[in-house]
């Protein structure tokens, strides 16, 4: 593309007195790293594609599925018949907006060895993630890092965000010293999630994440933005920083020191059994499919391996992480991958 045709492209955007040719040439500059590809982390993508934001890398464990369809905003019907993962189908997407950006696509569940690496090189982390877990972990990389990143969550009709800039504002753990105890907050599957809702905050994040690109710090959300969208009601709650933080009060990094351990996790909204085997390794699909096709068909692509076995459907990827759909219960999880993927 040429100069001339990102003047284009961009005109309104330009036209815009915060943002201008030479915020523009920020953008476009800009490296962001979107953690987490669902309901808020695809119509975040979306945006900053369209704005022009010149390196996206796209983080996400899992794969797109037809309940996804609802509310994640860069995939379609073709992603879920071809069973492509969701940072695979959201660069692809990326793409088709803007040729000229640099997508990178991680399939990857993200641990405490691999955020620093995913964060380190670039501008601005988004927080599209769906569990306590990650954003607990992703506040204690930036602060040790020095990365501003975007807060976001949405349940139901109600969604937040909050921008984190390390020494600047609060950090998560200034709000919320702990995760919530398991079992405490109401979760996708209980009370599902309205896509404008979801749409609304995706919004909010790609706008704050263009404020920090652009540089007009002074303009970012000062606090915790709190909107339920079918009540239409906006509260916006003033979080200050505190010395007494465990994060960037004292310094403490509880999460991102933690020992990386072999997990079985639930998915939000999804029937279905997250099983992480650490270290990572590195499993020949090929040969794999080959070995499980005896037990009926399967789909195999150069990202996963997907087939149905008693009663239960596994979705087996090349760093040996799997995702056994159909039940809740990890012990049942654990038994299938031992039996099926002999680890």
């Amino acid at each position: 593309m040429t100069s001339d045709e990102s003047a284009e492209r961009h005109h309104r955007q330009i036209l815009l007195p915060v943002i201008g040719r030479a915020g523009q040439s920020r953008i476009r500059a800009g490296r962001v790293c979107v953690l987490g590809l669902g309901a808020l982390g695809s119509h975040t993508t979306m945006l900053l594609a369209r704005a022009g934001v010149g390196f996206l890398r796209l983080v996400d464990r899992d794969v797109v599925e037809w309940t996804n369809l609802q509310r994640q905003a860069l995939y379609e019907e073709e992603d879920v018949r071809a069973a492509l993962p969701k940072a695979v189908a959201a660069a692809r997407a990326v793409q088709r907006i803007d040729q000229a950006i640099a997508v990178e696509p991680v399939v990857l569940d993200v641990d405490a060895a691999s955020i620093t690496g995913l964060i380190a090189d670039v501008d601005v982390v988004v927080d599209g993630s769906d569990n306590f877990e990650l954003r607990y972990l992703l506040n204690d990389a930036a602060l040790e890092l020095g990365r501003p990143w975007v807060y976001g969550g949405v349940i139901g009709t109600h969604g937040s965000t909050m921008t984190i800039v390390p020494d600047e504002t609060a950090c998560l753990r200034c709000l919320f010293p702990d995760p919530p105890a398991p079992g405490s907050v109401p979760t996708c599957d209980t009370v599902g999630v309205l896509g404008p809702a979801a749409a609304l905050v995706g919004a909010l994040q790609a706008s704050e994440t263009l404020k920090l690109l652009v540089g007009d710090r002074a303009a970012r959300n000062p606090g915790l933005l709190s909107i339920d969208l079918w009540k239409v009601e906006i509260a916006r709650i003033a979080v200050e920083r505190r010395s007494d933080c465990p994060a960037c009060g004292r310094g403490e990094r509880a999460f991102l020191r933690q020992q990386v351990a072999n997990r079985i996790v639930s998915l939000c909204g999804r029937d279905a059994v997250q099983v992480v085997v650490r270290p990572a390794v590195s499993l020949d699909l090929a040969a794999l499919a080959e070995r499980l096709s005896a037990l009926g068909s399967l789909q195999h692509n150069p990202y996963l391996i997907r087939f149905m076995v008693e009663g239960y459907e596994l979705t087996v990827f090349p760093d040996g992480r799997a995702i056994v759909r159909g039940t809740t219960d990890p012990a049942i999880a654990r038994v299938l991958y031992a039996r099926y993927i002999g680890m």
